[in-house]
């Protein structure tokens, strides 16, 4: 019996609605990184990238349990000498919501050509609606 090795051309490709409402943003995150890569897959090989798209909707209505919303920073440097900028979290997620939840699973996904290839195939809403109807996404349910 010889091993099923995945080709990137035959790979077929779903699309997924996340709803982030009330849930908890690192956990929403977690989900969307492994239907970004595939590993919810039988046929998944880390090798190549066989992935699904990903719609996450309600990024506003996420909640960030404990202190984190007062406590958390985002830090992040503008090039300048001493110019390390920090957000809190609660500043972020009123300014910013999808950049919050883009973030997250950005950090879950490995930082490799096939990471960034599955950062594509990422959609975030800050609201319920979403522009993809015509593709027919499936409600992932988590």
């Amino acid at each position: 019996m010889s091993t099923f090795m995945p080709k990137a051309g035959e790979v077929a490709r779903k699309w997924y609605v996340l709803d982030a409402a009330g849930k908890p943003l690192g956990r929403v995150a977690a989900e969307a990184a492994v239907l970004l890569r595939g590993k919810h897959k039988p046929e998944f090989a880390p090798h190549v990238d066989c992935g699904d798209h990903v719609i996450v909707i309600n990024a506003e209505k996420a909640v960030l349990t404990g202190n984190k919303l007062n406590q958390k920073m985002y830090y992040h440097h503008t090039g300048y000498i001493g110019n390390m900028k920090k957000v809190k979290y609660s500043t972020l997620m009123n300014a910013k919501p999808t950049f919050a939840m883009e973030k997250a699973i950005k950090g879950m996904i490995p930082d490799s050509v096939i990471g960034r290839e599955a950062l594509t195939r990422l959609r975030v809403y800050a609201g319920a609606e979403h522009l993809h109807a015509a593709q027919k996404p499936e409600e992932w349910a988590f």
